[in-house]
This record gives structure tokens, sequence and C-alpha cells, in this order.
């Protein structure tokens, strides 16, 4: 009879670095968000907030 393609226990990874990429996914993601969350403050105090929403409405004029 045929024995099937894949074992029926999948393979474990035990090396140290398992599990690893999930985590340093999430730290980028979370240091690109701050890195967004700082960028819109320093242009908040740089421009205040009337122009600041200014050039927000404007983008989004621009993309749709």
């Amino acid at each position: 009879m045929a024995q099937p393609l894949h074992p029926a226990q999948p393979l474990q990874d035990n090396s140290p670095t398992a599990g690893r990429l999930p985590f340093v996914l999430l730290l980028a993601g979370a240091g690109i968000g701050g890195l967004v969350v700082l960028g819109a403050l320093a242009l908040w105090f740089h421009y205040g907030s009337q122009v600041f929403f200014e050039m927000i409405r404007t983008g989004f004029a621009a993309c749709f």
C-alpha cells in the first residue's frame, strides 16, 4: 500500500531561533508605527493644528 507523502506529525524546529521571526516582525511593526506617530506629532508642533489638518485633508484629496 502507498505511504502518505507527508508525515502524520509535523517536523519540530528545536533550534534557538525558532519562533523569533513573529517577534521580530512585531517589533518592526511597532517601531514603524512609533515613527509615524512621532512624525505626526512633529508636524503638529511645527505647523500648528490648522495647517496640520489642512495637509492631511489635501493628502487624502490627492489620493482619492
